[in-house]
């Protein structure tokens, strides 16, 4: 028995939200293996450190961020010298 154009609707509907799961899956897969190789570079340079506590300052604005990336604030302010 054919399917009626509702049910082909929701089943286009349902692939599509499928597919918006798995591009914000490879989304946040890609922004945590970007973050994690920038956060161990700023480690060990001082101006990758520098730069990268600068900027985790200006955006992280939410105060459950800040209290989140506060110890990594110290340890970057540490290496670039301004502690």
């Amino acid at each position: 028995m054919p399917r009626t154009i509702d049910q082909q609707i929701a089943e286009a509907q349902a692939k599509l939200n499928r597919l918006k799961t798995r591009q914000k899956a490879s989304d946040t897969r890609r922004k945590i293996i970007v973050g994690a190789i920038v956060t161990t570079e700023a480690l060990k340079d001082p101006k990758i450190a520098k730069w990268m506590a600068a900027n985790l300052r200006k955006n992280a604005t939410r105060e459950v961020d800040q209290k989140e990336i506060a110890g990594l604030l110290a340890e970057l302010d540490a290496k670039a010298g301004t502690a």
